[in-house]
């Protein structure tokens, strides 16, 4: 017992402190992206801790697995250059011992793969979704920065030379955007005021830019005549549209809902969750006889193939999910010929190690 709590202790600290490197190293990149963003005035930079957060399954659900394979090699690779696995073997751990330890955090890790990629995952990806959806409908002064030009609702240019500190007023107002006539035309329309303020209309379901002290030009580029309106208070209207509730993108549907359905981009979307549960023991088998190296060669010798198969593995299945999505692969066949790949050559690499092993001893 003491030698399972060892082994097992061995691989989840190693796996762990893999796990909190990559997730840094993405997470990272991620916020930079976010920041970017938030930046350009998409969205407030108060929302980004919560998408963040939010995106957090959608990495584990990678990283674990690989984590978990090189928890494996890095923490059995110890064992084997310092002997420790040696001796383990003299006391009775063989190797079909060594696979059953190993296979019980990787049960716990396949749990948690299962706990991200079929409910937290989407879960998280629709509510990002829906929040950016959302801002990005919006023209709440919350979002745009003073001094500079930004554009909302996607036609609407918005500049203001100062917001108030509670963006409840902007002051020194110009609004550049395309305005449809009633015969169906469309023109320029510049729009200039000394201060604004919002008005929201909660029963419409509309909100009003209320611009007071200023101007408005609608001229069109080639033609001599204009139209000028001088104005004491004038009101913008600015569209509420409600986010949508659900999503097409299978990426963002609940699994209950692709498990029901016939079309192909959920089935591949399905396919793809519960391939990464089968990731995790598959790649146990594979690692169990990578870890073992030769003292002499270091506890990284096998470590680049070993991450050339799981990148080749990786690779194929989401080539194999956008051939299913795109219909050139039965959903029928879909990405299982891939794990059935891949599981023969973990058993015939356990095969292999075991054999040299039985010529080890014959030759002892």
């Amino acid at each position: 017992m003491i030698v399972v709590r060892y082994l097992i202790r061995e691989i989840l600290l190693t796996m762990m402190a893999v796990t909190g490197v990559l997730l840094l190293v993405i997470m990272g990149s991620r916020f930079i992206r976010y920041f970017a963003s938030a930046a350009e005035g998409d969205f407030p930079a108060s929302l980004l801790g919560s998408l963040m957060l939010s995106r957090i399954p959608g990495f584990m659900e990678l990283i674990l697995p690989l984590a978990f394979f090189l928890g494996i090699l890095l923490a059995y690779g110890q064992l084997y250059l310092n002997s420790e696995m040696t001796v383990l073997r003299a006391c009775g751990v063989s190797s079909r011992r060594l696979l059953s330890i190993t296979l019980w955090p990787a049960t716990l890790v396949a749990l948690l793969v299962a706990v991200c990629s079929l409910w937290l995952t989407p879960y998280g990806l629709a509510h990002n979704e829906r929040v950016l959806t959302e801002q990005k409908q919006r023209a709440d002064f919350s979002l745009l920065s003073p001094g500079r030009f930004q554009t909302v609702e996607g036609n609407r240019t918005v500049y203001a030379e100062a917001i108030t500190q509670d963006s409840s007023h902007m002051e020194d107002v110009f609004i550049a955007e395309r305005e449809t006539r009633s015969d169906g035309t469309s023109v320029p329309v510049v729009t200039r005021a000394q201060s604004g303020y919002q008005v929201n209309d909660d029963e419409a379901g509309t909100r009003y830019l209320v611009l007071s002290n200023g101007e408005r030009y609608s001229v069109s580029p080639g033609d001599a005549e204009s139209e000028r309106l001088q104005f004491d208070t004038y009101a913008v209207r600015l569209d509420r549209a409600e986010p949508p509730e659900e999503f097409d993108d299978a990426e963002l549907l609940p699994t209950s809902v692709l498990w029901s359905s016939d079309d192909l981009e959920a089935r591949a979307a399905l396919q793809w969750r519960i391939s990464l549960i089968l990731m995790v023991p598959i790649l146990t088998l594979i690692a169990l006889p990578l870890a073992k190296v030769n003292p002499r060669q270091g506890r990284f010798a096998k470590l680049l193939p070993a991450i050339f198969l799981h990148i080749s593995y990786l690779s194929l299945l989401l080539a194999a999910q956008n051939a299913v999505g795109e219909g050139q692969l039965s959903p029928t066949i879909g990405l299982w010929p891939i794990h059935a790949v891949y599981l023969v050559v973990g058993l015939w690499l356990l095969g292999l190690g075991r054999g040299i092993m039985s010529r080890n001893r014959g030759q002892g």
